[in-house]
């Protein structure tokens, strides 16, 4: 097979290396290209590695429902009319809508971001107090630095236990004490710690003072009946949480008289928006990046093109020698062409070896930083393969320019040629 002509390789070789110094000032440009296209990927890897790093244990398929106050006058009920939803309200949810995949009620002592005075041994914390059911875990995961969550089992027996946050513990227990199993004060009522939670440095919709009890308990210790205050809900993979947000409320508002056009009156937020919007936002990077890097991948190569025309006019009598020996066009061509992908293909390794250096350094002075989202900033395999790919086929495309002219040249007068 010719590929595999040694006599090929090395006129190739010895023909680029003539002239080593202006076949390494051809190589810069596709080396700069490919530092340029594999930098701008891989940063955009990274945002995009760093968005998913900062929504960490939270559902991306999650909705919050919560009630407000009507602005529209209905069925003899005037305006300003709270809504409060009942505990039967979340089964209700689940049984006509299957696309629920989990649904968490939830209650907060106080109003909403209220501040409950909790006590231990004359020390004491301003805590968001929630009564909770385990699924919530499902939807805003806790990472638990000792202990455990909320289980079935606290629920079945109200069992007068607590998750705090790892503030929590800072202001009420002394460093390196052990909290488990120690007890609480919450408005008289004594609650067993039985687990500690830090934040996930991502969406935190709790935050990192907060007490978390079983939510049968808190229905009994702080005597709020049947009330709940808000749902935590995740829908299924493939279902649009919008499709599941317009159920939600035309089942609810029918439920507590509200009307149809009242769009004050249940409270909601959709949590895929924000994750679709930076996904968009992401791959529109990703594209865009690509985009830039070939365009400047392009004029790199087309750089080598005109060293190649350079060349063919220098080896013209060379050309015309060989042609008159009986080379045919098409090897003659395929020289060039192959000369043209060696050289655009060591480049392009060369350039690859130095960005993914790079990107390694900025992953270790960035890569495990809390505040900036910059994670694992290196291209994908695919990505990799099919720049290229690109990057050979335009040298081949590039590569017929000089090819074609070298072809043209007419062995008599290429002889002649001084």
């Amino acid at each position: 097979m010719w590929l595999f002509d040694k006599d090929l390789w090395s006129e190739i070789f010895h023909t680029l290396g003539k002239n080593a110094f202006r076949t390494f000032l051809t190589m810069l440009g596709v080396i700069f290209a490919m530092i340029i296209l594999v930098l701008l990927l891989g940063s955009a890897n990274g945002m995009s590695n760093g968005f998913d790093k900062v929504f960490a244990g939270t559902a991306s398929n999650s909705l919050f429902v919560w009630g407000q106050s009507t602005s529209e006058p209905y069925k003899g009920f005037e305006r300003g009319r709270r809504i409060r939803y009942k505990i039967e309200d979340a089964e209700i949810l689940k049984r006509q809508i299957p696309e629920i995949e989990v649904l968490a009620p939830r209650i907060e002592l106080g109003s909403h971001r209220d501040i409950v005075t909790v006590y231990r041994k004359g020390q004491t914390s301003g805590s968001a107090v929630y009564g909770d059911f385990p699924e919530i875990d499902n939807i805003t995961k806790k990472s638990l630095v000792e202990g455990r969550f909320l289980n079935n089992n606290d629920i079945e027996h109200s069992k007068k236990v607590c998750v705090i946050g790892e503030e929590t513990y800072k202001l009420l227990f002394e460093k390196g004490e052990d909290a488990i199993g120690e007890e609480i004060r919450i408005n008289g009522v004594f609650f067993a710690v039985v687990g500690i939670y830090k934040p996930n440095n991502n969406i935190n919709i709790d935050g990192e003072n907060a007490v978390f009890i079983p939510f049968t308990t808190f229905q009994k210790a702080f005597n709020s009946g049947d009330r709940m205050g808000w749902m935590a809900i995740a829908v299924e993979p493939d279902t649009k949480v919008a499709i599941v947000e317009r159920d939600i409320k035309k089942i609810l508002k029918n439920k507590y008289d509200i009307h149809p056009d009242d769009e004050r009156a249940i409270g909601s937020f959709d949590m895929s928006e924000i994750f679709n919007n930076i996904s968009a936002f992401t791959n529109v990077l990703k594209g865009f990046s690509f985009f830039v890097g070939i365009f400047t991948l392009l004029a790199g190569v087309i750089a080598i093109s005109n060293i190649l025309l350079i060349t063919v006019k220098e080896r013209t009598k060379e050309i015309g020698v060989r042609r008159a020996l009986g080379a045919t066009p098409i090897i003659v061509k395929r020289q060039i062409v192959v000369e043209a992908i060696v050289l655009t293909a060591f480049a392009g390794l060369i350039g690859f070896a130095l960005s993914v250096g790079i990107l390694s350094i900025l992953d270790s002075l960035w890569g495990s930083g809390e505040d900036f989202p910059f994670v694992d900033p290196m291209i994908s395999i695919p990505q990799f393969g099919i720049s290229f790919l690109l990057m050979v086929g335009l040298s081949v495309l590039i590569g017929l320019l000089p090819a074609n002219k070298a072809v043209k040249v007419k062995p008599i007068e290429a002889l002649r040629e001084e």
